[in-house]
Protein backbone atom coordinates (compact mmCIF):
# COMPACT_ATOMS: atom_id res chain seq x y z
CA UNK A 1 0.00 0.00 0.00
CA UNK A 2 1.44 3.28 -0.73
CA UNK A 3 1.97 5.42 2.76
CA UNK A 4 2.89 8.31 3.39
CA UNK A 5 6.20 7.48 3.08
CA UNK A 6 6.61 7.04 -0.36
CA UNK A 7 6.29 3.52 -0.76
CA UNK A 8 5.61 3.28 -4.21
CA UNK A 9 4.44 -0.44 -4.30
CA UNK A 10 0.63 0.19 -4.33
CA UNK A 11 1.61 3.11 -7.51
CA UNK A 12 3.14 0.02 -9.08
CA UNK A 13 0.66 -2.39 -9.07
CA UNK A 14 -1.79 0.16 -9.81
CA UNK A 15 -0.38 1.05 -12.99
CA UNK A 16 0.27 -2.58 -14.10
CA UNK A 17 -3.77 -3.26 -13.48
CA UNK A 18 -5.06 -0.28 -16.27
CA UNK A 19 -5.82 -1.05 -19.23
CA UNK A 20 -4.79 1.74 -22.43
CA UNK A 21 -8.33 3.62 -23.55
CA UNK A 22 -8.16 5.67 -27.00
CA UNK A 23 -7.73 9.06 -26.95
CA UNK A 24 -11.20 10.38 -28.03
CA UNK A 25 -12.97 13.63 -27.83
CA UNK A 26 -15.93 12.07 -26.54
CA UNK A 27 -14.07 11.60 -22.92
CA UNK A 28 -13.43 15.43 -22.81
CA UNK A 29 -14.92 17.05 -19.72
CA UNK A 30 -12.22 17.75 -16.60
CA UNK A 31 -10.35 20.31 -18.94
CA UNK A 32 -14.04 22.37 -19.79
CA UNK A 33 -14.09 22.15 -16.23
CA UNK A 34 -10.78 23.52 -15.39
CA UNK A 35 -10.57 26.17 -18.30
CA UNK A 36 -14.42 27.49 -17.09
CA UNK A 37 -13.16 28.05 -13.42
CA UNK A 38 -9.75 28.97 -14.17
CA UNK A 39 -10.72 31.82 -16.63
CA UNK A 40 -12.29 34.33 -14.32
CA UNK A 41 -13.50 38.34 -14.64
CA UNK A 42 -9.94 39.31 -13.79
CA UNK A 43 -8.29 37.36 -16.36
CA UNK A 44 -9.65 39.44 -18.95
CA UNK A 45 -9.37 42.64 -17.27
CA UNK A 46 -5.83 41.75 -17.49
CA UNK A 47 -5.20 40.60 -21.26
CA UNK A 48 -7.84 43.49 -22.05
CA UNK A 49 -5.73 45.75 -20.39
CA UNK A 50 -2.86 44.49 -22.06
CA UNK A 51 -4.25 44.74 -25.20
CA UNK A 52 -5.40 48.47 -24.59
CA UNK A 53 -1.51 49.48 -23.44
CA UNK A 54 0.25 47.43 -26.11
CA UNK A 55 -1.54 46.49 -28.81
CA UNK A 56 -0.92 42.70 -30.38
CA UNK A 57 2.85 43.13 -29.04
CA UNK A 58 2.47 40.20 -25.48
CA UNK A 59 0.56 37.86 -27.91
CA UNK A 60 2.89 35.76 -27.09
CA UNK A 61 2.88 36.05 -23.77
CA UNK A 62 -1.26 34.99 -23.61
CA UNK A 63 0.03 31.71 -25.68
CA UNK A 64 3.41 31.28 -23.30
CA UNK A 65 1.03 31.68 -20.36
CA UNK A 66 -1.19 28.94 -21.70
CA UNK A 67 1.27 26.22 -22.18
CA UNK A 68 2.68 27.34 -18.52
CA UNK A 69 -0.41 26.15 -17.72
CA UNK A 70 -0.82 22.83 -19.62
CA UNK A 71 2.19 21.48 -18.15
CA UNK A 72 1.25 22.06 -14.75
CA UNK A 73 -2.33 21.00 -14.92
CA UNK A 74 -0.86 17.89 -17.09
CA UNK A 75 1.61 16.92 -13.96
CA UNK A 76 -1.23 17.28 -11.46
CA UNK A 77 -3.34 14.70 -13.93
CA UNK A 78 -0.32 12.74 -14.13
CA UNK A 79 0.27 11.92 -10.30
CA UNK A 80 -3.38 10.88 -10.15
CA UNK A 81 -3.91 8.61 -12.60
CA UNK A 82 0.00 7.34 -12.36
CA UNK A 83 0.14 6.73 -8.81
CA UNK A 84 -3.52 6.49 -8.06
CA UNK A 85 -3.41 8.94 -4.98
CA UNK A 86 -4.83 12.16 -4.59
CA UNK A 87 -2.63 15.46 -4.82
CA UNK A 88 -2.75 16.34 -1.11
CA UNK A 89 -1.63 12.72 -0.36
CA UNK A 90 1.53 13.39 -2.45
CA UNK A 91 1.83 16.90 -0.48
CA UNK A 92 1.58 14.95 2.62
CA UNK A 93 3.99 12.74 1.81
CA UNK A 94 6.46 15.54 1.82
CA UNK A 95 6.17 16.89 5.01
CA UNK A 96 4.10 18.38 7.61
CA UNK A 97 4.66 21.88 6.35
CA UNK A 98 2.33 21.27 2.97
CA UNK A 99 -0.35 20.99 5.58
CA UNK A 100 0.07 24.00 7.47
CA UNK A 101 0.70 26.11 4.11
CA UNK A 102 -2.82 24.41 2.58
CA UNK A 103 -4.79 24.77 5.51
CA UNK A 104 -3.94 28.11 5.87
CA UNK A 105 -4.19 28.87 2.24
CA UNK A 106 -7.58 27.39 1.69
CA UNK A 107 -9.12 28.54 5.30
CA UNK A 108 -8.37 32.36 4.07
CA UNK A 109 -8.19 32.37 0.51
CA UNK A 110 -11.68 30.54 0.58
CA UNK A 111 -13.13 33.74 3.13
CA UNK A 112 -11.96 36.20 0.47
CA UNK A 113 -12.39 34.30 -2.62
CA UNK A 114 -15.84 33.71 -1.56
CA UNK A 115 -16.72 37.75 -1.80
CA UNK A 116 -14.93 38.27 -4.64
CA UNK A 117 -16.24 35.73 -6.91
CA UNK A 118 -20.19 36.31 -5.54
CA UNK A 119 -19.35 40.61 -6.36
CA UNK A 120 -17.94 39.68 -9.35
CA UNK A 121 -20.93 37.60 -10.97
CA UNK A 122 -23.43 39.67 -9.07
CA UNK A 123 -22.04 42.74 -11.19
CA UNK A 124 -23.41 42.10 -15.29
CA UNK A 125 -26.87 40.93 -13.26
CA UNK A 126 -26.77 44.32 -12.27
CA UNK A 127 -25.92 46.18 -15.45
CA UNK A 128 -28.42 43.78 -17.10
CA UNK A 129 -31.58 44.30 -14.42
CA UNK A 130 -30.75 47.30 -12.61
CA UNK A 131 -33.97 48.27 -10.69
CA UNK A 132 -34.22 44.94 -9.19
CA UNK A 133 -31.99 44.79 -6.27
CA UNK A 134 -28.98 46.15 -5.38
CA UNK A 135 -24.95 44.58 -5.96
CA UNK A 136 -24.82 43.15 -2.02
CA UNK A 137 -28.05 41.05 -2.36
CA UNK A 138 -27.18 40.09 -6.50
CA UNK A 139 -23.90 38.78 -4.96
CA UNK A 140 -26.37 36.96 -2.11
CA UNK A 141 -28.12 35.21 -4.62
CA UNK A 142 -24.94 34.14 -6.54
CA UNK A 143 -23.73 32.27 -3.84
CA UNK A 144 -26.76 31.01 -2.92
CA UNK A 145 -27.73 29.20 -6.16
CA UNK A 146 -24.20 28.53 -6.54
CA UNK A 147 -23.99 26.49 -2.86
CA UNK A 148 -27.48 25.00 -3.45
CA UNK A 149 -26.45 23.82 -6.84
CA UNK A 150 -23.02 22.02 -5.85
CA UNK A 151 -24.46 20.89 -2.62
CA UNK A 152 -27.25 18.85 -4.75
CA UNK A 153 -25.68 18.00 -7.59
CA UNK A 154 -22.39 15.54 -8.28
CA UNK A 155 -19.48 15.50 -10.48
CA UNK A 156 -21.75 15.00 -14.01
CA UNK A 157 -24.77 17.65 -13.32
CA UNK A 158 -21.74 20.01 -12.30
CA UNK A 159 -19.28 19.12 -15.75
CA UNK A 160 -22.45 19.41 -17.77
CA UNK A 161 -23.38 22.66 -16.36
CA UNK A 162 -19.84 23.99 -16.73
CA UNK A 163 -19.81 22.88 -20.95
CA UNK A 164 -23.17 24.99 -21.32
CA UNK A 165 -21.41 28.26 -19.61
CA UNK A 166 -18.24 27.50 -21.97
CA UNK A 167 -19.98 27.34 -24.92
CA UNK A 168 -21.93 30.86 -24.04
CA UNK A 169 -18.43 32.29 -23.05
CA UNK A 170 -17.22 31.18 -26.15
CA UNK A 171 -19.75 32.42 -29.09
CA UNK A 172 -19.23 35.75 -26.67
CA UNK A 173 -15.44 36.32 -26.56
CA UNK A 174 -14.89 34.83 -30.58
CA UNK A 175 -18.24 36.98 -31.53
CA UNK A 176 -16.37 40.14 -29.99
CA UNK A 177 -13.36 39.50 -31.53
CA UNK A 178 -14.36 38.92 -34.95
CA UNK A 179 -16.74 41.98 -34.74
CA UNK A 180 -13.70 44.51 -33.74
CA UNK A 181 -11.83 43.44 -36.87
CA UNK A 182 -8.58 42.44 -35.79
CA UNK A 183 -5.73 43.49 -37.87
CA UNK A 184 -4.50 39.85 -38.26
CA UNK A 185 -0.92 41.49 -40.10
CA UNK A 186 -0.19 42.75 -36.81
CA UNK A 187 -1.42 39.59 -34.44
CA UNK A 188 0.86 37.69 -36.32
CA UNK A 189 3.67 39.77 -35.56
CA UNK A 190 2.68 39.72 -32.03
CA UNK A 191 3.92 36.37 -32.29
CA UNK A 192 7.07 37.28 -32.04
CA UNK A 193 8.79 37.74 -28.33
CA UNK A 194 8.80 40.96 -28.30
CA UNK A 195 8.92 43.39 -25.12
CA UNK A 196 7.06 46.53 -25.23
CA UNK A 197 8.33 49.67 -24.83
CA UNK A 198 7.69 50.83 -21.35
CA UNK A 199 8.18 50.98 -18.11
CA UNK A 200 8.27 47.76 -16.10
CA UNK A 201 7.43 45.70 -19.20
CA UNK A 202 9.08 42.72 -18.13
CA UNK A 203 6.96 42.67 -15.03
CA UNK A 204 3.79 43.15 -17.18
CA UNK A 205 4.59 40.55 -19.63
CA UNK A 206 5.46 38.13 -16.74
CA UNK A 207 2.16 39.29 -14.59
CA UNK A 208 0.34 38.46 -18.13
CA UNK A 209 2.04 35.42 -18.48
CA UNK A 210 1.27 34.00 -14.53
CA UNK A 211 -2.46 35.13 -15.29
CA UNK A 212 -3.78 33.24 -17.77
CA UNK A 213 -6.11 30.83 -16.70
CA UNK A 214 -6.33 29.94 -12.72
CA UNK A 215 -4.71 28.67 -9.84
CA UNK A 216 -5.85 26.72 -7.31
CA UNK A 217 -7.89 25.44 -10.03
CA UNK A 218 -5.00 23.72 -11.63
CA UNK A 219 -4.34 21.91 -8.43
CA UNK A 220 -8.43 20.67 -8.60
CA UNK A 221 -7.73 19.24 -11.95
CA UNK A 222 -6.50 15.94 -11.21
CA UNK A 223 -9.64 16.05 -8.72
CA UNK A 224 -12.37 16.35 -11.44
CA UNK A 225 -10.32 14.02 -13.30
CA UNK A 226 -10.59 11.27 -11.05
CA UNK A 227 -14.38 12.18 -10.09
CA UNK A 228 -14.96 11.76 -13.85
CA UNK A 229 -14.10 8.49 -13.44
CA UNK A 230 -10.38 8.03 -14.70
CA UNK A 231 -8.57 6.11 -11.56
CA UNK A 232 -5.44 4.77 -13.41
CA UNK A 233 -3.23 5.19 -16.61
CA UNK A 234 -4.99 3.99 -19.07
CA UNK A 235 -6.82 7.36 -18.94
CA UNK A 236 -3.33 8.89 -19.25
CA UNK A 237 -3.78 9.74 -23.57
CA UNK A 238 -7.60 11.00 -22.33
CA UNK A 239 -6.19 13.12 -19.53
CA UNK A 240 -3.89 14.48 -22.02
CA UNK A 241 -5.92 15.23 -25.00
CA UNK A 242 -8.58 17.19 -22.39
CA UNK A 243 -6.01 19.04 -20.84
CA UNK A 244 -4.70 20.60 -24.54
CA UNK A 245 -8.11 21.29 -24.95
CA UNK A 246 -8.62 23.52 -21.75
CA UNK A 247 -6.16 25.35 -22.41
CA UNK A 248 -6.77 26.11 -26.46
CA UNK A 249 -10.17 27.24 -25.05
CA UNK A 250 -8.18 29.02 -22.34
CA UNK A 251 -6.50 30.67 -25.30
CA UNK A 252 -9.26 31.38 -27.07
CA UNK A 253 -10.77 33.33 -24.56
CA UNK A 254 -7.38 35.30 -24.05
CA UNK A 255 -6.37 35.81 -27.30
CA UNK A 256 -9.85 37.02 -28.22
CA UNK A 257 -10.27 39.63 -25.75
CA UNK A 258 -6.29 41.16 -26.39
CA UNK A 259 -7.99 41.64 -30.06
CA UNK A 260 -10.83 43.50 -28.31
CA UNK A 261 -8.38 45.72 -26.37
CA UNK A 262 -6.04 45.75 -29.25
CA UNK A 263 -8.55 46.82 -31.62
CA UNK A 264 -11.30 49.00 -29.23
CA UNK A 265 -9.09 50.06 -26.99
CA UNK A 266 -5.75 50.76 -27.86
CA UNK A 267 -6.46 52.33 -31.37
CA UNK A 268 -8.68 55.02 -29.50
CA UNK A 269 -6.34 55.44 -26.59
CA UNK A 270 -9.27 54.16 -23.91
CA UNK A 271 -7.78 52.99 -20.73
CA UNK A 272 -10.04 50.56 -18.52
CA UNK A 273 -10.53 50.30 -14.74
CA UNK A 274 -8.34 47.49 -13.21
CA UNK A 275 -10.72 44.87 -11.94
CA UNK A 276 -14.02 43.36 -12.90
CA UNK A 277 -15.61 47.15 -13.18
CA UNK A 278 -13.50 47.33 -15.95
CA UNK A 279 -15.40 45.12 -17.70
CA UNK A 280 -18.72 47.09 -16.81
CA UNK A 281 -16.63 50.26 -18.33
CA UNK A 282 -16.11 48.11 -21.62
CA UNK A 283 -20.17 47.08 -21.79
CA UNK A 284 -20.92 50.91 -22.30
CA UNK A 285 -17.97 51.14 -24.97
CA UNK A 286 -19.66 48.37 -26.57
CA UNK A 287 -23.08 49.90 -26.28
CA UNK A 288 -22.06 53.52 -27.69
CA UNK A 289 -19.95 51.67 -30.90
CA UNK A 290 -22.21 48.29 -31.64
CA UNK A 291 -25.41 49.05 -29.99
CA UNK A 292 -27.21 47.88 -26.91
CA UNK A 293 -27.84 44.46 -27.93
CA UNK A 294 -23.89 43.76 -28.31
CA UNK A 295 -23.49 45.49 -25.11
CA UNK A 296 -26.21 42.79 -23.14
CA UNK A 297 -24.30 39.81 -25.22
CA UNK A 298 -21.10 41.05 -23.46
CA UNK A 299 -22.53 41.07 -20.40
CA UNK A 300 -24.23 37.87 -20.18
CA UNK A 301 -20.60 36.23 -21.35
CA UNK A 302 -19.41 38.42 -18.43
CA UNK A 303 -21.78 36.24 -16.03
CA UNK A 304 -21.20 32.95 -17.62
CA UNK A 305 -17.53 33.45 -17.21
CA UNK A 306 -17.60 34.39 -13.51
CA UNK A 307 -20.33 32.53 -12.35
CA UNK A 308 -18.10 29.23 -13.69
CA UNK A 309 -15.50 30.27 -11.70
CA UNK A 310 -17.88 30.82 -8.74
CA UNK A 311 -19.16 26.90 -9.10
CA UNK A 312 -16.10 25.60 -10.27
CA UNK A 313 -14.26 27.04 -7.16
CA UNK A 314 -17.56 25.62 -4.65
CA UNK A 315 -16.91 22.20 -6.16
CA UNK A 316 -13.41 21.52 -6.56
CA UNK A 317 -11.48 23.30 -3.86
CA UNK A 318 -13.89 21.91 -1.73
CA UNK A 319 -13.40 18.36 -3.34
CA UNK A 320 -9.83 19.08 -2.16
CA UNK A 321 -10.61 20.24 1.50
CA UNK A 322 -12.91 16.75 1.33
CA UNK A 323 -9.95 14.95 0.63
CA UNK A 324 -7.66 16.64 3.26
CA UNK A 325 -9.84 16.13 6.07
CA UNK A 326 -10.38 12.06 5.01
CA UNK A 327 -6.47 11.88 4.81
CA UNK A 328 -6.52 13.45 7.97
CA UNK A 329 -8.74 11.16 9.96
CA UNK A 330 -7.52 8.20 8.37
CA UNK A 331 -3.77 8.81 8.70
CA UNK A 332 -3.09 6.78 5.84
CA UNK A 333 -2.90 7.40 1.65
CA UNK A 334 -6.28 8.46 -0.14
CA UNK A 335 -6.92 7.23 -3.55
CA UNK A 336 -8.68 8.65 -6.50
CA UNK A 337 -11.17 6.01 -6.39
CA UNK A 338 -12.16 7.67 -3.55
CA UNK A 339 -13.17 10.64 -5.40
CA UNK A 340 -14.50 8.61 -8.15
CA UNK A 341 -17.21 7.09 -5.90
CA UNK A 342 -18.74 10.48 -5.24
CA UNK A 343 -18.77 9.88 -1.72
CA UNK A 344 -16.23 13.20 -1.30
CA UNK A 345 -19.11 15.14 -3.21
CA UNK A 346 -21.30 14.02 -0.12
CA UNK A 347 -19.78 14.11 2.54
CA UNK A 348 -19.74 16.43 5.78
CA UNK A 349 -16.10 17.97 4.91
CA UNK A 350 -17.47 19.14 1.62
CA UNK A 351 -20.22 20.86 2.71
CA UNK A 352 -18.81 22.43 5.41
CA UNK A 353 -16.21 23.81 2.92
CA UNK A 354 -19.40 24.75 0.72
CA UNK A 355 -20.50 27.05 3.55
CA UNK A 356 -17.54 28.51 4.43
CA UNK A 357 -17.44 29.79 0.89
CA UNK A 358 -20.68 31.06 0.54
CA UNK A 359 -21.84 32.69 3.82
CA UNK A 360 -19.17 33.99 6.02
CA UNK A 361 -17.95 36.03 2.85
CA UNK A 362 -21.11 37.88 2.75
CA UNK A 363 -20.54 39.98 5.53
CA UNK A 364 -17.75 41.46 3.28
CA UNK A 365 -20.23 42.58 0.39
CA UNK A 366 -21.55 44.83 3.29
CA UNK A 367 -18.96 45.79 5.02
CA UNK A 368 -15.95 45.84 2.81
CA UNK A 369 -12.70 43.44 3.00
CA UNK A 370 -10.80 43.89 5.59
CA UNK A 371 -7.15 45.59 5.15
CA UNK A 372 -4.95 42.94 6.87
CA UNK A 373 -6.89 39.87 5.66
CA UNK A 374 -6.55 41.30 2.04
CA UNK A 375 -2.61 41.55 2.32
CA UNK A 376 -2.97 38.21 3.81
CA UNK A 377 -4.99 37.00 0.65
CA UNK A 378 -2.69 38.50 -1.50
CA UNK A 379 0.82 36.82 -0.35
CA UNK A 380 -1.02 33.45 0.44
CA UNK A 381 -2.50 33.51 -3.65
CA UNK A 382 0.97 34.07 -5.07
CA UNK A 383 2.72 31.69 -3.09
CA UNK A 384 0.38 28.63 -3.90
CA UNK A 385 1.81 28.27 -7.67
CA UNK A 386 5.34 28.03 -7.20
CA UNK A 387 4.25 26.23 -4.32
CA UNK A 388 2.58 23.71 -6.84
CA UNK A 389 5.39 24.03 -9.13
CA UNK A 390 7.90 23.05 -7.17
CA UNK A 391 6.18 20.23 -5.18
CA UNK A 392 4.76 18.57 -8.46
CA UNK A 393 8.81 18.98 -9.52
CA UNK A 394 9.35 17.29 -6.42
CA UNK A 395 7.18 14.56 -6.54
CA UNK A 396 7.13 13.64 -10.54
CA UNK A 397 10.85 13.05 -10.09
CA UNK A 398 11.06 10.80 -6.79
CA UNK A 399 10.21 7.29 -5.94
CA UNK A 400 6.51 8.56 -4.89
CA UNK A 401 5.48 8.38 -8.96
CA UNK A 402 6.41 4.82 -11.18
CA UNK A 403 9.74 5.13 -13.13
CA UNK A 404 7.67 5.14 -16.47
CA UNK A 405 5.56 8.00 -15.47
CA UNK A 406 8.19 10.21 -13.81
CA UNK A 407 8.89 13.51 -15.31
CA UNK A 408 10.98 13.66 -18.85
CA UNK A 409 13.28 16.57 -19.80
CA UNK A 410 10.45 18.51 -21.21
CA UNK A 411 8.15 18.47 -18.39
CA UNK A 412 11.18 19.59 -15.96
CA UNK A 413 12.14 22.21 -17.83
CA UNK A 414 8.34 23.36 -17.93
CA UNK A 415 8.02 23.28 -14.44
CA UNK A 416 11.04 24.51 -13.60
CA UNK A 417 10.36 27.75 -15.53
CA UNK A 418 6.36 27.94 -14.50
CA UNK A 419 8.22 27.95 -10.76
CA UNK A 420 10.89 30.21 -11.31
CA UNK A 421 7.99 32.65 -13.00
CA UNK A 422 5.59 32.70 -9.94
CA UNK A 423 8.38 32.50 -7.64
CA UNK A 424 9.71 36.38 -9.56
CA UNK A 425 5.66 37.42 -9.21
CA UNK A 426 4.92 35.87 -5.65
CA UNK A 427 8.32 38.40 -4.39
CA UNK A 428 6.77 41.37 -6.22
CA UNK A 429 3.35 40.65 -5.18
CA UNK A 430 4.89 40.00 -1.63
CA UNK A 431 6.90 43.66 -2.07
CA UNK A 432 4.55 45.66 -3.15
CA UNK A 433 2.24 45.23 -0.46
CA UNK A 434 1.65 47.87 1.98
CA UNK A 435 3.21 46.65 4.69
CA UNK A 436 3.95 49.88 6.36
CA UNK A 437 0.23 50.25 7.18
CA UNK A 438 -0.12 46.28 8.15
CA UNK A 439 1.55 46.70 11.76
Amino acid sequence: MADSSGNPQASQAHAIDSSPRKSSWKYIGPGIVVAATGVGAGDLVATLIAGSSFGYTLLWAAIIGCLVKISLAEAAGRWHLSTGRTLFDGWASLGRWTTWFFVGYVVIWGFVYGAAAMSSSALPLQALFPDVMDLEWWGIACGLVGLVFVWFNKYAVFEKVMTVLVGVMFVVTVYLAIRVTPNLGDAFAGLLPVLPDADDSVLNTLGLIGGVGGTITLAAYGYWVNAKGWTNTGWMKVMRLDNRVAYATTGIFVVSMLFVGAELLHSANIALASGDKGLLQLSDILEEEYGTATAKFFLIGFFATSFTSLIGVWHGVSLMFADFVERYRRGDATRGEDIATGSRERSLPFRLYLLWLTFPPMILLFQGQPFRLIIIYGVLGAAFLPFLAGTLLWLLNSSRTPREWRNGALSNSMLAIAGLLFLVLCVKQIWDQPWSEFF
